[in-house]
């Protein structure tokens, strides 16, 4: 009998013990997958900055190595660290030089900053009702998913099979490991071809340096301006929102002002450095905790391959980064934008919490991302202050 009960009991140890090692296993998975699940919103944008405007590739790596390490350590959560999507794009798209970007970058460390320590972004986040918050996740997310859907054109075939596979990896139960599969798949399948899908020819040493007047005006007008609106909603009031969804327990910590902060900070002391201008992102932690980061070790596994890749930059490291299709990306991209605008609040919203959102949603659309904020806090306003009135009368 005793014996037993003795067997019995180390049947259940080692079944205990089996079920945490794979519980340990599918955590670490997770959050290493979770470390590169962003990939489709920052390596579009980074590559171009290198391939296309040949800007030192030590600066930007390690502009995000330093800002992703501090966020892991800071929040110690799954808080992304993303290029400024409206400032990079107009950077590569014009052409603009390093020290514009540079400039951008410091104007809006400073902005943030400010808008932090004198609490008008706290004020900003209350004036922002759940619909509203909702209709402009749902409006940057269809706009990730439109560049995704153009970027996987490369190769429809690659792109959409990448898309489908990591879609439907949400109902296996190794869903972490689709997405560092997918990357290899198509890096393989790239190598094969015998090129590379980015070409590195040209790039600037890395140097600091620091912009004409000329260039600060320029940067704040054509940069800094347009990447506002879309800041302070998407990377950190929405950023904020969605993360004290996820961890509630975390609330106090996960702040649109220590977000606005952290992002402040890091762009003022890195852009000198040759960093390019970054920020938190809602799509970014949508598509992290869609694929098994919960806690700080994403961030910091990708800050410290950010770091890695700076340190060791060279021919070796260039071709590796050039073997990712363009496709691959855009899938990565297109996830991103689905987890960002799917919220199943939608579903359960009265009729005027849905006006709110699609008007809000389709106003950034058509307009920008100012103009729909704009349009959605109105709304919200005249049910809160109108509406009342005409009922008492």
């Amino acid at each position: 009998m005793i014996f037993a009960k003795t067997h019995c009991s180390m049947v259940m140890a080692n079944s205990m013990a089996v079920q945490n090692a794979k519980y340990k296993f599918n955590q670490y998975c997770g959050e290493i997958s979770g470390a590169f699940a962003d990939l489709g919103t920052f390596l579009p944008l980074v590559l171009g900055l290198i391939a296309l405007n040949q800007f030192s590739p030590q600066g930007i790596f390690l502009g995000f190595g330093i800002f992703a390490i501090a966020t892991a350590l800071f929040y110690k959560r799954p808080i992304p660290v993303q290029p400024m999507k409206v400032i990079t794009a107009l950077v590569i798209s014009q052409g603009l030089s390093p020290a514009m970007l540079q400039a951008s970058g410091m104007l809006m460390g400073v902005i943030l900053i400010v808008l932090a320590l004198s609490g008008a972004i706290s004020w900003m986040s209350k004036q922002l009702s759940p619909a509203v918050s909702i209709g402009i996740q749902l409006a940057i997310g269809i706009q990730l998913m439109l560049m995704g859907f153009n970027m996987m054109s490369e190769s429809w075939i690659i792109g959409f099979g990448a898309f489908i596979l990591l879609f439907l990896s949400r109902f296996l139960p190794m869903q972490y490991l689709a997405m560092p599969l997918v990357i290899g798949l198509g890096m393989l399948w790239q190598f094969s071809l015998n090129e590379n899908a980015v070409l590195f020819d040209n790039y600037q040493p890395w140097q600091l340096g620091w912009p004409t007047i000329d260039e600060w005006s320029q940067a704040a007008v054509l940069l800094v301006l347009p990447q506002l609106a879309l800041t302070l909603t998407n990377a950190v009031i929405a950023t904020s929102a969605m993360a004290t969804e996820k961890f509630p327990e975390d609330k106090q910590k996960l702040t649109p002002k220590h977000l606005a902060l952290s992002s402040g900070i890091a762009n003022f002391c890195l852009a000198p450095f040759g960093a390019t201008a970054m920020c938190h992102g809602a799509g970014g932690l949508a598509v992290q905790y869609h694929f098994g980061a919960r806690h700080m070790w994403a961030p910091l596994i990708f800050g410290i391959t950010c770091l890695l890749i700076a340190i060791c930059w060279g021919n070796d490291v260039a071709w590796l980064l050039g073997l990712i299709p363009m496709a691959i990306l855009g899938s990565l991209l297109s996830i991103a934008g689905y987890q960002l605008a799917y919220n199943k609040n939608i579903l359960r919203a009265k009729p005027y919490c849905i006006a709110v959102i699609l008007f809000t949603a389709l106003f950034c659309l058509l307009v920008n991302t100012a103009v729909g904020l704009l349009v959605g806090v109105l709304m919200e306003l005249s049910r809160r202050y109108i509406a009342p009135r005409f009922k008492q009368n």
